[in-house]
């Protein structure tokens, strides 16, 4: 879709095209509307970033938890948005090991019992290992901190969901 018909899009056609590049959340593309009309890919994505931040504590908590759990229960169930089943096999996490199942599965467990909301990593952007690494370093943050990252790869999902989307 070519910016030129985003920007002709009125609200209600912009969240039902671009509702679901924030996980289940289309809230974000309501509020992102907002900004509009956008010059770029980039702009449209800041547009995302700042409904977000506009929003309280809570409803930011809340769209993390939309984010489904890497190689998660929702991922055996065939539960997974198109976009979030896509990513993740891109990174064999629907292929894993029995070893490896259980080491997700350990780790998902932990970071949920630690921050209340799943652990959410731009998976196009990284390796198993690099994945399996950042649970190990982000289960040391504070809560406060925690959020703020998690809310800065729900951002770079976003980014690489519009690329997929849009032409410029």
């Amino acid at each position: 879709m070519r910016l030129v018909e985003i920007n002709a899009l009125d609200r209600e056609g912009f969240v039902l095209r671009l509702g679901l590049v924030a996980e289940g959340s289309p809230w974000v593309a309501y509020g992102a509307y907002d900004l509009h009309p956008f010059a770029t890919a980039l702009e449209l994505v800041a547009a995302f970033r700042a409904a977000i931040a506009r929003e309280t504590d809570e409803r930011q908590v809340e769209l993390i938890r939309a984010h489904p759990d890497l190689a998660g229960r929702a991922a055996l169930a065939g539960e997974l948005t198109v976009e979030s089943a896509s990513e993740q096999a891109s990174l064999g996490l629907d292929r894993l090991s029995a070893e490896e199942f259980a080491l997700f599965h350990a780790r998902n467990d932990a970071y949920r019992e630690r921050y209340g909301f799943p652990f959410v990593v731009c998976v196009r952007q990284q390796t198993k290992a690099s994945i399996l690494h950042a649970y190990e370093q982000r289960l040391a943050n504070d809560r406060e901190v925690e959020v703020a990252v998690a809310l800065d790869e729900i951002v770079s999902i976003i980014r690489l969901r519009v690329a997929d989307l849009v032409e410029e």
